[in-house]
C-alpha cells in the first residue's frame, strides 16, 4: 500500500495522539478526524498542535476536523482514507472497528478491543471479516517493544541460561506479572487530564481488561514465540478478585478538572467518595502453566516515581526477571537468577555466550554479577520510553500495510485468547463480588 491516509475517530484516549508523535514515509500529512465537538476532540487536536510546534524533530500534521452528530455514519460515508485510528471509550469500540472493517478500512485501535465477554463472538467474526477482506486490523501492543521485554523473552528461550518453563502452581505460578498506574500523570510534558467517562468501568472497562490486556499478550509472547494458542483448549481461569481505589472529590477534580462526580457515577459514590473498580488479580493457565497477574492503579507516584512492571518467569535452571521499582531507580532492568548455586557458573557461562549473540542487534548489552543473580546491562540508548513505542507499533503496522502476507498466522487467534482472559477473568471477579 503505497498512499495511507488516516482516519481518527472519536479520539478519547491520549493513546490517539501519541501514534501521530512522529511522521512516517508514506502516510500523508494530512488526517480527517470524526469526533463530536468536546472536550476529548479539543485535546486531542492541542496534543497533535503540540507535536507541530516542538522545537526538536517537529511533525507538520495537517488535521481535517469533522465534528456534529453521527460522526462514524459520516465517516463511513465520506471514507477520506485507509486507515482507521481508535483509542478510548472502550465499550462501544468493538462496533466501530466492525463497521470499519465492513466498509474496507484497515484498523490500528488501541486496546481494549473488547471489555465484555459477551462481545467476544464480536471480536472472532471481525478478525475472520478482515481476513476475507485482505485488510489488516491490529491492536496497539506497545510493552512488546520495550527492551526488557524484548530480551526478557529472548534469555526465556535460551535453554541453557533458563531450563524449561514450570509449570507451577496456583500458590506458586510459573509466571507473576504486576503492573502499577497512577491515576494522576504527566504525558507529553502536560498534566494529563481523564475524562469523567473514564471512571466509568463500564466504559473503560476494569484493571484486567484495559492495561492488564498488555500482561496477558505478553505472556505467550515470551513464552511460546510464534505459536498460535487455542483459545478454547489451551486456557483456564482459575481464580480472580477485584476491589477498588477511592476518589475523593478533590482527587477527582485533579485529574478531570470536574469540580463534581458526575450523574454517571452516583452508584459507584459512597461516603462522598468514589469507589474506582481498576484492581484486578487473576490467576489462570496457559498450556499448563499458572500465571497469575495483579494489575493495580494508585491516585498519584511518589515524587521521582512512575507506573511500575515486574514479570516473573521461572525456569527449570532459573528465573528471569524484569522489575521496575526503587531499587531499580524506576526503570526496568532485567535479572537472572539462578534456581540452584551449584548451577551458577555454568548458568554464567551460558549467559555470556548469550549476551554475547545479542549484541548483533543490541550493541553495548552487557552483563553484572551480583550477590546472587545476574543483571543484564542494556544501553540507554534503547530505553526509548513508552510514548516512543508507539511510533514502532506504527511503522510495523505500516509493514504490514505494505506486505500484507507478514502479518504473522498466530497474532489473531492469540488476540482472541487474551481478551478471553481478560474478559472472562473480570466476569469472574465480579460473579465471586456477587456470591
Amino acid at each position: 500500500m503505497k498512499d495511507v491516509k488516516l482516519i481518527t475517530l472519536d479520539p478519547g484516549h491520549f493513546h490517539a495522539a501519541l501514534v501521530q508523535k512522529e511522521m512516517h514515509p508514506g502516510v500523508a500529512r494530512q488526517v480527517h478526524v470524526y469526533a463530536p465537538l468536546g472536550p476529548d476532540l479539543l485535546a486531542h487536536l492541542a496534543r497533535i498542535a503540540g507535536f507541530n510546534a516542538r522545537r526538536d524533530n517537529p511533525t507538520v500534521w495537517e488535521l481535517e476536523v469533522h465534528t456534529g452528530p453521527d460522526v462514524l455514519q459520516r465517516l463511513l460515508r465520506e471514507r477520506p482514507g485507509n486507515v482507521l485510528i481508535l483509542s478510548g471509550r472502550n465499550r462501544d469500540k468493538i462496533g466501530y472497528i466492525q463497521a470499519a472493517v465492513e466498509a474496507g478500512l484497515n484498523v490500528l485501535a488501541d486496546k481494549p478491543w473488547v471489555i465484555r465477554a459477551e462481545d467476544l463472538p464480536r471480536l472472532r467474526a471481525v478478525l475472520a471479516a478482515a481476513d476475507a477482506k485482505g485488510l489488516i486490523a491490529c491492536d496497539i501492543m506497545t510493552e512488546r517493544y520495550e527492551v526488557t521485554s524484548i530480551l526478557q523473552r529472548e534469555l526465556v528461550n535460551d535453554a541453557e541460561t533458563f531450563g524449561t518453563p514450570l509449570p507451577g502452581t496456583e500458590a506458586e505460578p510459573g509466571v507473576f506479572m504486576e503492573s502499577v498506574h497512577y491515576l494522576s500523570k504527566t504525558v507529553a510534558g502536560a498534566l494529563l487530564r481523564r475524562p469523567p467517562w473514564f471512571f466509568d468501568t463500564t466504559q473503560q472497562g476494569e484493571g484486567l481488561t484495559d492495561v492488564g490486556t498488555h500482561l496477558v499478550d505478553l505472556i505467550p509472547w515470551i513464552l511460546f514465540p510464534g505459536q498460535a494458542l487455542d483459545p478454547d483448549r489451551e486456557l483456564r481461569i482459575v481464580a480472580a478478585k477485584r476491589w477498588p481505589t477511592p476518589l475523593t472529590a478533590a482527587d477527582f477534580q485533579k485529574v478531570t478538572g470536574e469540580a463534581s462526580f458526575p450523574a454517571e457515577l452516583a452508584s459507584a459514590v459512597k461516603d462522598g467518595r468514589l469507589d474506582y473498580y481498576c484492581n484486578t488479580q487473576v490467576s489462570y493457565t496457559i498450556r499448563g502453566v499458572h500465571a497469575e497477574l495483579n494489575v493495580l492503579w494508585d491516585f498519584e507516584a511518589a515524587p521521582g516515581a512512575g507506573d511500575t512492571h515486574l514479570a516473573v518467569v521461572r525456569g527449570s535452571r532459573a528465573r528471569v526477571e524484569v522489575r521496575q521499582d526503587k531499587e531499580e531507580g524506576y526503570r526496568p532492568e532485567l535479572y537472572v537468577v539462578p534456581n540452584a548455586a551449584g548451577d551458577r557458573g555454568a548458568i554464567q557461562t551460558a549467559l555470556e555466550r548469550k549476551v554475547a549473540g545479542l549484541r548483533k542487534d543490541f550493541a553495548g548489552v552487557g552483563l553484572e554479577v551480583q550477590d546472587g543473580r545476574f543483571r543484564v546491562v542494556i544501553p540507554d540508548a534503547y530505553r526509548v520510553g513508552h510514548e516512543a513505542h508507539f511510533g514502532e507499533v506504527a511503522r510495523q503496522f505500516l509493514r504490514y500495510l505494505e506486505k500484507p502476507a507478514a502479518l504473522p498466522a498466530w497474532e489473531k487467534p492469540n488476540m482472541l485468547a487474551k481478551y478471553r482472559v481478560t474478559t472472562e477473568g473480570v466476569r469472574l471477579a465480579q460473579e465471586r463480588q456477587r456470591a
